[in-house]
């Protein structure tokens, strides 16, 4: 074997003992002997190993290789491809089969010299058909030309001349076996052997060389003589049933039914037979990936019907016409399979007899080339065939090629196959150490080929005939299963297990007995309810009764649940990331209104129940979709099941979608795991009619391209959308949430219990697990199995269970000696189920689901049941139901009356529509269907019976399906409590909570009806149900009472009232002891342990208010399906997750890394995206191209999974609402709505102009004064401006001294109007020229421009630069040479052009690249103008990405860190050094430089609307005060403006800040001499002088204005207009975050505003922020400190020289201006508390400050630059004279030197 290393076994040793293992289990009857691997090493008398010797862990190595097989897992033993019905497509399958690399062929070297090209022969001459098709070729007579295809030319056919002897007939029938060909191309001749042949042609091939896969077409000649490719060669009916019939059996095959298999399909469920390719991978089971495909093909001599054994044989290339007998050869060296078509019958040689060993040795080979190479075989060893082996045997034997060579053989060919089934198993690609590394392998742990071929052997002779029968059912799918059982009731075949059941288990005809029950019975029946089943009554007294009073049953609610909103915030997060992510395949800004469309799989039910949520949740109404009168009818329109009438209803909704482009579609795909059959496979296979209907809607070419569509598929078992192929991007996956623990469920009643805790209540301890196997039924399973070989196991189970359940009924009413012919469980179900309605005065009772998934079996239990139970008198007790998906619910008259008296229902044709509409009745419901579909069960649920769910159901989607039928919320207590009397881990604890508090089940909360059953039944009597038993529990329970009460919660309280927790305790205990003396499955280790009880609540009529506990329903699974879920021990993940993910999907390769215990969802579809890909009939398998970057995932696109049952209807249903409201809010904005301050505070202006005058009189207003005070409410804690006015206001000291936390600003929400302005976010058709930059042109299609200019404030030359995008470059002035930028155009004041505004805007932005407002387009209505952003250096790239066909100006890197005084500082100085440039342009041109217009437009980047308000007409009915107001654009405002006479008189033109009080109010002047703000029309030549302050963070505006006012300058404001502010929460004009300079930990307390000064150089903190933004912040909180005289004392302010800074709220500031001739408030007479002197220039002398006076012990504070500047100012103001100074009152900012700190010193008038 070629095993040199250390640590592993020597192969000698290991082989010797393999064969005597499988030798000894060949023998052996009963016992099943030991693995190979207990007898290497557990051997007593073998000699110790030396430890080079031994391989570590060999005996995990065994366990797992047979959990591996068991579990479907690593070894995968078949693969991905189904038998194609597609002639034309059978070269791409054996092509690029997609599951793992063929096993390697080896083929024989070319000969020395010759040629291997492709497409030649190994004489070099050309063999394609593209060189020859003019060419004339001569063949010999009986020959034709043929196509063949190579593997690596997929494009050419390469011509061959083949002997049509050995091709088929028109009816692919009659070819001989073998082969014989001629070369055309050299012309050599005799090729024998299709092997040699192709070696010759050099088709290189890495399979078996095949004529029936290669050889594909016959060549014809055209008209024009042209040799093209003619019709496919037939190879097909060759290899169907109908070659049985060279069978010489006298007597008909049974399991051959030729007469019944029409061409190439299937009869009875099974294919009809192997397509080749089908055998070449190793697929025998026509694509279902099988737990252990190879097993089947053994011979068995209980076969059932044609067992896929025998399908294999057909095969077998031989028909009735061709010769009966044929003498074969063995294989050629070079071959490790048998040529084609060859069958090769079976030695009829016992294995004892054989003296080498059963497989002869191989020659050493490394399992990782896989070359298998049989040794030639020695003469003369041949074996007949015997005559009658077919006719014996019944079936056709298989021999499985495994390694090694095989003998001659003679006879019957056609009666046995020939498979490489088994070595295909093991194509394991060549493996590279980085895959291995994935893998946690090394190449030294990989078994060789032969050795895990022996090691499958062994296995194999171990199953017993049961396990050999499920493997043979699980290799189905589930519609041909379904077939086979249709087909063994339709031929009757059933008869005889029908007939063992006419008779009960004592031997009773059962139909005399029951009719000899009905004649003792007469005319009454078992009461309905409300008395024992003893008790008769009159059928006309049953209908008439009704329940006395209504039950508390709330059907009709609907609520959300707070994980569906996360999980609907997740969907909606996850749209808008679509929407954001770039390659615009979503623009949600286009869109202001949701609709959708619900597409569910075929049930009646489904539907119902899906417009029955979508009628209660109020959507429809919500989206604004319909009326609420009209809602409740039009609701069917928007559910669509996937019937034949889709194709019309889903035209009407994509014409929907095509005529409303401004609405977002969403199809919501729901259950979109069922049915992923692709509709061309469908189509081709004539499958069922709804097969392929989702694909052809879902991945349409309509749905694909419809920009307004988003598709949403929902599913609890995705496994099969998340393949290789997937169409769903693995980020488009939205997951359930998952909360770690129980504490974040606190506040929730219910929790979820699904798969998962199930698996995991087996681990509580309670006397009657949640989760059961009836081993008394398996056991009779088992016993009918040997007895009916030939009936699928399900057609067992379903009599046998008919048979129980009639018995059970039996023996509850009138045969008690029936009760021990029942099992148990049974017996305690039925019991449950016809005693609690006795019990209940309403009648309500329990609900038990029986799944039988074939239609035909699941209608005659029904019909069965029915007969039994109405017989027994027992039709007005309980319903049987038929769940069929096809049909609609059917309920008796009589039953509907009582669910409608429950009700209160008043409409009279209300009949129950879905499965939760049956609250409360007790009855059967028998779920038919091929899977369940995603109906939800009412809370009276409590027996699902999945007995029938067994071998057929080996992929993880159909088991857990199945058991998603239990899964459901309950009620807290019902898991914790379990958990704490088991005291089990805090993680098992959180684990089990479950963490999903809501779901569909949750959104109708019910009670649970009684629970009560007769003390007769075994474990599952329902007073048992569930009890707790463990020793923890015991400990807990003799020390103290228990703390969780299960009896509180559950209220199994009787009408005479509630016992307290210890009776209630010592009654469950009795009576649990006495249930469990009959009890025959479950033994109860200690009574006295019970600490608590675990059941269902007794419903009465006292506390119905309060039943609303929800228990977990009891599960009752067959034995493989219990053994699979009851195997987990830890983790997240049951143990179905191992198996494979679903039918329609193979694992692509056979090594793969386990799933991980603690999986996430979002793991396990990475996990299955890389592992598994989709079948050839997959929807997704399309998607697919050469290179697997071309598989492409749809951009629109959703997934939502989540668990069955969890809730996620609800979920989407809440995601359409919240993706309407965001649609809507997008449409809106939130505003700032806040009233102006300071109203008190304004002088009352004497002269006023005409209200209905749109611009102002100059001579009017220019007499008006100006109004100090500020209005704006931005400003509401800056400190007041001092006017006359002012002073006469009493301050309030209490109030406002509390003022410490800004206070939230009011906001609106607005609509927005086709006049706003827009972040990135909005993209319209209109305005994507002016906002995106076409991909063709790159960003570097911009400019960069550098400007420069000095400045006198600066005393230095200061360069911006422009970035100037090409389409923009009309509003510059560049050189003739070298596009210098010269100066940026400027229009003429006299210029009238109603097409452009005049002036440039300029928006200064800081941190809002994506929600700056900086598409003007709509505001401006899509007219020219110049719009320039101004930037700061560091962000400038992200500005330029976000906005490309912007003008950028770039301030100076220094300028980094400065706030939005020096961004307005420099736009005006910029301006200013413009305009004298322009007008010395304009000038050479004849232009006077006054006629050059001065006006920019400086404005926030938050301004989003502008409205004109008028005032009322005096006419108007409206007697209010006030006016009305419309949105207008900012082009109106802005020409409005610009057209003002005498405009260039004017300094700054504002607008009013917009509140939603402003038109209520009585109306005010048109004009305003007062501050403006935020958007301004700044006059740069008249302002040449005022300066905005470019150090400043806060008020620069207020500043400027009052610097502009005092120098006589003209502010007007135009009230008719105002501007709305939107509230944006990032960037902007945002605090530093003040940290220390250098930091010492992480965690330090925050640094208060006073800590910002520090004494000069002392050891106090330095920060890391600029100096000018820690003194303004001080300067804020310091009020108190620094300028105590003024606090709350307007009568005597703060006098502050040439500046306003905001000193507090508290404080009134004196603005003067020390310039010559400027205007100042009145303050004679004033007495100032405190003097502020902020950075004074040489206007501020000592004579000016002489002229104020300063009450005593007023105070005083003087900044400067640095200490040399503070000492020269206190000197030259001669500031000693009358304000005392102390050395500790000199302060600085509390920064670092390198940062130039600012200095100030305080002092104390004298």
């Amino acid at each position: 074997m070629g095993n040199s290393y250390a640590g592993q076994l020597k192969s000698a040793r290991f082989e010797e003992a393999l064969h005597n293992s499988i030798e000894a289990s060949l023998r052996c009857s009963s016992v099943v002997p030991r693995p190979i691997f207990s007898q290497l090493y557990l051997d007593p008398d073998q000699p110790p190993f030396l430890p080079e010797d031994v391989k570590p862990k060999v005996e995990e190595l065994d366990k797992e290789l047979v959990h591996r097989y068991s579990q479907n897992g690593n070894l995968d033993f078949s693969t991905n491809q189904t038998v194609n019905e597609m002639e034309d497509e059978e070269e791409d399958e054996d092509m690029s089969d997609s599951s793992s690399p063929p096993i390697p062929y080896s083929q024989k070297p070319a000969p020395e010299g010759s040629c291997t090209t492709d497409g030649f022969c190994q004489a070099g001459k050309d063999l394609q058909l593209v060189s020859l098709c003019m060419e004339q070729i001569d063949i010999p007579a009986g020959f034709l030309l043929v196509g063949a295809k190579s593997p690596n030319l997929p494009e050419h056919i390469l011509v061959c001349a083949v002997d049509k002897r050995f091709l088929p007939d028109d009816h692919g029938k009659n070819a001989l076996l073998g082969f014989s060909g001629n070369c055309i191309g050299c012309g050599e001749r005799g090729f024998r052997y299709f092997t040699e042949f192709s070696n010759h042609i050099n088709l290189k091939l890495t399979t078996q060389p095949k004529k029936q896969k290669h050889l594909k077409y016959y060549l014809v000649r055209s008209s024009q003589g042209v040799l093209s490719k003619g019709p496919l060669i037939c190879w097909k009916e060759c290899r169907s049933r109908q070659s049985s019939a060279v069978s010489l059996s006298a007597k008909p095959n049974p399991s051959v039914s030729p007469s019944t298999t029409p061409e190439g399909g299937s009869a009875n469920g099974y294919k009809s037979g192997f397509t080749q390719t089908d055998v070449a991978n190793g697929n025998a089971n026509g694509g279902r990936n099988s737990v252990l495909s190879s097993t089947v093909s053994r011979p068995m001599p209980h076969s059932t019907s044609p067992s896929p054994g025998c399908a294999a044989g057909d095969q077998a290339s031989m028909s009735s016409s061709g010769p009966p007998k044929k003498r074969h050869r063995g294989w050629s060296p070079g071959s490790p399979v048998p040529p084609p078509g060859l069958a090769v019958p079976v030695p009829t040689i016992r294995p004892a007899a054989r003296t080498e060993p059963l497989l002869s040795a191989p020659v050493p080979q490394s399992m990782l080339t896989g070359i298998l190479q049989p040794q030639p075989i020695p003469a003369g060893e041949t074996v007949i065939v015997p005559e009658n082996l077919l006719n014996n045997s019944g079936v056709r034997p298989v021999i499985l090629i495994g390694y090694g060579t095989l003998p001659y053989f003679y006879g019957n060919v056609g009666d046995i196959v020939v498979s490489p089934l088994l070595v295909n198993c093991y194509k394991i690609p060549q493996l590279e150490n980085k895959d291995l590394d994935l893998l946690g392998l090394t190449s030294s742990q990989l078994l060789s080929v032969e050795n895990m071929i022996l090691l499958t052997i062994q296995y194999l002779v171990q199953l017993g005939q049961y396990q050999s029968r499920a493997l043979a059912e699980s290799m189905l799918t589930t519609s041909e299963f379904l077939k086979e059982i249709s087909y063994e009731l339709i031929t009757g075949k059933v008869s005889f297990l029908a007939s063992h059941f006419k008779n009960t288990s004592l031997g009773d005809d059962l139909d005399k007995l029951l009719e000899k029950m009905l004649q003792q019975r007469g005319e009454s029946v078992i009461i309905p309810f409300n008395g024992d089943v003893s008790e008769c009554v009159s059928s006309q007294e049953a209908i008439a009764m009704v329940s006395t009073q209504e039950p508390d049953l709330d059907v009709d609610t609907f609520q959300i649940y707070q994980p569906q909103l996360t999980v609907a915030r997740k969907l909606l997060s996850q749209v808008c990331a679509i929407a954001d992510s770039g390659n615009q395949s979503l623009d949600l800004g286009h869109f202001s209104k949701v609709d959708f469309i619900v597409i569910v799989p075929r049930s009646e039910v489904l539907v119902q129940q899906t417009l029955q949520r979508i009628r209660q949740s109020g959507v429809l109404v919500d989206l604004g979709l319909e009326d609420n009168g009209t809602a409740y009818q039009r609701a069917e329109k928007y559910v669509v099941r996937l019937d034949s009438e889709i194709q019309t209803k889903f035209e009407v909704f994509m014409k929907r979608v095509k005529q409303n482009p401004y609405t977002l579609f969403v199809l919501v795909h729901d259950n979109a795991h069922v049915d992923l059959t692709s509709a061309i496979s469908s189509s081709l296979s004539h499958g069922e009619p709804s097969h392929g209907l989702a694909d052809r809607v879902i991945n349409c070419r309509e749905v694909l391209e419809a920009f307004n569509l988003l598709v949403l598929q929902v599913s609890s078992f995705p496994y099969a959308l998340q393949t290789q192929q997937s169409r769903i991007s693995s980020s488009n996956e939205v997951h359930w949430i998952q909360f770690d623990s129980g504490d974040d469920a606190a506040n929730e009643d219910k929790l979820y219990f699904g798969l998962n805790e199930y698996s995991k209540s087996l681990q509580w301890g309670v006397t009657s697990p949640l989760l059961r196997c009836d081993e008394t039924f398996e056991k009779m399973v088992n016993t009918l199995l040997e007895r009916y070989p030939r009936l699928h196991s399900m057609v067992i189970r379903c009599y046998l269970l008919i048979q129980q359940y009639s018995q059970a009924l039996m023996a509850l009413t009138t045969m008690a000696s029936l009760r021990d012919h029942s099992t148990p469980e049974t017996l305690s179900i039925m019991d449950d189920l016809i005693t609690s309605p006795g019990r209940d005065k309403n009648g309500c009772g329990h609900m038990l689901v029986i799944r039988v998934p074939s239609v035909q079996l699941a209608m005659l239990a029904k019909e069965r049941l029915q007969e039994v139970r109405d017989k027994l008198g027992l039709q007005y007790r309980f319903e049987i139901l038929l769940g069929n998906p096809a049909s609609e619910l059917t309920v008796e008259k009589h039953f509907v009356t009582r669910l409608k008296a429950w009700r209160g229902k008043e409409q009279e044709d209300w009949i129950p529509r879905t499965y939760q509409d049956l609250e409360g009745l007790p009855c059967i419901v028998i779920l038919t269907g091929k899977d369940p579909l995603g109906e939800t069960f009412p809370r009276s649920l409590k027996y699902c019976d999945l007995r029938l769910i067994d071998s057929s159901y080996l992929t993880r989607t159909a088991l857990e399906q199945e058991v998603g039928l239990a899964c459901c919320y309950v009620s807290k207590e019902a898991i914790r409590g379990p958990i704490v009397a088991l005291d089990l881990s805090e993680k098992e604890h959180e684990k089990a909570n479950g963490s999903e508090n809501e779901s569909d089940e949750l959104l109708i909360d019910l009670d649970r009806p009684q629970s009560n059953s007769s003390a007769v039944t075994g474990t599952s009597g329902s007073l048992a149900d569930n009890g707790v038993s463990s020793s923890s529990a015991a400990d807990k329970s003799q020390k103290q009472a228990p703390s969780v009460n299960f009896q509180t919660v559950a209220h199994s309280s009787v009408d005479e009232g509630t016992f307290t927790a210890g009776e209630t305790l010592k009654q469950e205990c009795d009576s649990l002891g006495n249930q469990m003396a009959s009890s025959t499955t479950s033994k109860l280790s200690s009574l006295s342990s019970v600490s608590q009880v675990f059941r269902w609540p007794a419903h009465s009529a006292k506390d119905s208010k309060a039943l609303r506990a929800a228990l977990p329903r009891i599960v009752i699974l067959s034995k493989a399906a219990y053994c699979l879920l009851s195997s987990q021990k830890s983790g997240n993940l049951p143990s179905s997750s191992s198996l494979l993910p679903h039918a329609d999907v193979s694992w692509v390769g056979s090594l793969r890394p386990l799933l991980h215990k603690d999986m996430s969802s979002e793991e396990q579809s990475l996990y299955n995206r890389q592992w598994t890909t989709a079948r050839q009939h997959h929807a997704d398998f399309s998607n697919q191209g050469e290179a697997s970057g071309s598989r492409s995932f749809h951009p629109r696109r959703l997934l939502l999974t989540g668990p069955p049952q969890v809730g996620k209807t609800g979920s989407y249903l809440q995601f359409l609402r919240i993706l309407f409201r965001m649609l809507i809010r997008l449409l809106e904005v939130d505003v700032y709505d806040e009233e102006e301050i300071n109203a008190n505070h304004t002088e009352n202006s004497e002269i006023t102009q005409s209200s209905n005058d749109h611009w102002p009189d100059i001579e009017i207003f220019s007499k008006m004064s100006f109004d100090l005070s500020v209005h704006d409410p931005k400003y509401r804690t800056i400190s007041p401006v001092y006017t006359e006015q002012l002073s006469r206001v009493k301050q309030e000291t209490s109030k406002e001294a509390k003022l410490e936390e800004p206070k939230k600003r009011e906001t609106v929400s607005m609509m927005l109007t086709k006049y706003a302005a827009y972040n990135t976010f909005h993209h319209c058709e209109q305005c994507h020229q002016y906002m995106d930059i076409n991909p063709a042109v790159q960003i570097s299609d911009s400019t960069l421009h550098a400007f420069t200019f000095s400045s006198s404030m600066l005393g230095e030359e200061v360069q911006l630069h422009f970035i100037i995008p090409k389409s923009k470059e009309n509003h510059f002035v560049f050189s003739k040479q070298g596009k210098h930028l010269e100066s940026m155009r400027l229009p003429l004041v006299s210029d009238k052009n109603l097409n452009a505004v005049k002036s440039p805007i300029f928006t200064p932005s800081s941190g809002r690249h994506e929600h700056g407002l900086l598409n003007l387009y709509h505001a401006m209505e899509g007219i020219s103008h110049l719009h320039l952003l101004v930037v700061k250096e560091y962000e400038m790239p992200l500005y330029r990405k976000y906005w490309p066909n912007h003008i950028m100006l770039v301030l100076p890197g220094m300028f980094n860190n400065a706030g939005v005084g020096a961004a307005r500082f420099l736009i005006k100085e910029l301006s200013y050094h413009n305009l004298e440039l322009e007008r010395n342009r304009l000038e050479e041109l004849g232009v006077k430089r006054q006629c050059v217009w001065p006006f920019i437009v400086v404005m926030d980047d938050s301004c989003v609307l502008w409205n004109m308000h008028s005032a009322h007409e005096q006419s108007s009915q409206s007697l209010e005060p006030g006016g009305s107001s419309k949105n207008v654009s900012l082009k109106s405002v802005l020409q409005h403006i610009e057209a003002t006479p005498k405009i260039v008189h004017y300094a700054i033109l504002g607008v009013q800040k917009w509140n939603s009080k402003l038109n209520a109010r009585k109306a005010k002047a048109p004009f305003s001499r007062c501050h403006v703000h935020d958007f301004i029309l700044l006059n740069i030549d008249l302002t040449q002088n005022v300066q905005y302050d470019l150090n400043r963070y806060f008020c620069e505006d207020v500043d400027f204005n009052l610097r502009t006012n005092s120098s006589g300058l003209l502010i007007c404001r135009f009230n008719n207009f105002s501007v709305m502010k939107k509230h944006i929460q990032v960037g902007g004009q945002k605090d530093f975050v003040v940290k220390p300079k250098i930091m010492v930990s992480d965690n330090l307390a925050p640094i208060m505003p006073l800590q910002y000064v520090c004494a000069p150089d002392s050891e106090h903190t330095l920060l890391a922020a600029p100096s000018q933004f820690l003194l303004e912040k001080f300067l804020q909180h310091a009020t108190y400190k620094l300028f105590p005289k003024a606090v709350h004392n307007f009568k005597n302010p703060v006098l502050a020289i040439d500046c306003y800074l905001n000193i507090g709220l508290e404080v009134a500031i004196c603005y003067i201006s020390s310039r010559p001739h400027s205007v100042n408030v009145n303050c004679e007479g004033v007495f100032f508390s405190g003097l502020l002197l902020y950075l004074c220039d040489s206007f501020v002398g000592a004579d000016l400050l002489k002229r104020f006076r300063f009450l005593k012990g007023a105070t005083l504070c003087v900044i400067c630059q640095d200490r040399s500047s503070l000492r020269q100012t206190i000197v030259r103001l001669e500031l000693e004279d009358e304000w005392q100074f102390r050395l500790r009152d000199e302060f600085q900012t509390a920064n670092s030197s390198d940062d130039e700190p600012l200095y100030f010193l305080t002092g104390r008038h004298i």
